[in-house]
């Protein structure tokens, strides 16, 4: 049975699509700006994913009172942060795929997909300061809120390169935990649903329990991310299944198992994921690794500790009964992905 959240983002959806394509439509009446910069972002954008981000903003605004439509450009700001932040990524990690599609790098060439890149980027800032219902005084705090967003994104992007460009196998669980926030929590969390309480007229009080809500979501999101990519039964059907392994990614089942492991089989592990392998028997060695390590046990049950903690301090808030239903089903839908 269908959950509440995947409802919701299923009727919203398309609604949503339609204005985010207007940031690409009739930009300009040069065919050569057309080509090889708004077309190719419009294609990128268009592949999505259930436009969670977004849409969890414009719910936050609803929850405190406010008017959903109303935090349509802070949540297409988000959903632009979102596009540059992967098409960047792709390039850094040398990715193949994304989202079942050739990344755009790969289409489009490197220089091309970077400027594509920066385009997203400063609609981040331009679709807040285009909304002429937002006051002067409301865009310059989701400024701060979006720059700040930015910010922790690029420090845990950081850590992710850098980890990968030093080799680094001697890390901690709490060095995963800071890295994933960082690069993913704030963005796909704890920021789209402040900025939809701001804009909704929230108290302080439910814009940072918003906040710490989506921050506890948001990285079990990516955990369960982690884990679709190693044992998902759908992604299992996609050319870029494991490629965490491949890319050599320091997740949370790779840090758990590099401390868990027996030697040979944590030596082993190092192996397979500095070979930046796609020989599937090898990926299915590693899985099996970490399984062995109690690793994907680990991860899936720090995953659901995290969305038990976002629902216990979410409950006693006052917001929307509806809206809260909704993000009560979002922080179970977060971790059920699996099944």
């Amino acid at each position: 049975m269908e959950s509440p959240f995947a409802a919701f983002l299923v009727e919203n959806i398309e609604a949503f699509n339609a204005y985010l394509a207007t940031y690409f439509e009739g930009q300009t009446a040069d065919a050569g700006i057309e080509r090889y910069l708004y077309r190719p972002l419009a294609v990128f954008s268009g592949n999505a994913g259930k436009r969670h981000r977004p849409l969890i903003c414009m719910l936050a605004a609803r929850a405190v009172g406010g008017n959903f439509n109303a935090a349509r450009s802070a949540a297409a700001a988000v959903e632009h942060f979102q596009s540059a932040a992967l098409i960047h990524d792709d390039i850094a990690d040398e990715g193949k795929l994304r989202r079942g599609k050739p990344c755009m790098h790969v289409t489009e060439g490197e220089g091309i997909a970077i400027n594509c890149g920066d385009l997203a980027l400063s609609l981040v800032t331009g679709a807040v300061l285009d909304d002429d219902a937002l006051s002067d005084a409301m865009k310059i705090r989701l400024l701060h809120e979006l720059v700040d967003m930015t910010t922790r994104t690029i420090e845990g992007q950081a850590l992710d390169l850098g980890w990968a460009r030093d080799d680094r196998f001697d890390l901690t669980e709490d060095d995963y935990l800071t890295m994933a926030t960082h690069k993913t929590a704030y963005y796909s969390g704890a920021t789209p649903l402040a900025c939809g309480a701001i804009i909704g007229g929230g108290t302080e009080e439910q814009i940072e329990t918003l906040r710490a809500f989506g921050l506890d979501t948001g990285l079990a999101f990516q955990i369960q991310d982690d884990l679709l990519n190693l044992i998902g039964a759908d992604e299992a059907k996609k050319k870029d299944f494991r490629s965490d392994i491949t890319e050599g990614k320091r997740t949370l089942t790779v840090v758990h198992a590099l401390t868990h492991a027996a030697p040979a089989a944590r030596d082993e592990l190092v192996g397979i994921l500095q070979a930046h392998t796609a020989d599937p028997a090898l990926l299915a060695r590693a899985v099996e690794i970490m399984d062995e390590a109690g690793s994907l046990a680990h991860a899936r049950s720090y995953s659901l500790e995290l969305v038990a903690r976002a629902k216990a301090r979410l409950e006693p808030l006052p917001l929307d009964a509806g809206a809260k239903v909704l993000f009560m089903s979002m922080a179970d839908f977060f971790v059920d992905r699996l099944s």
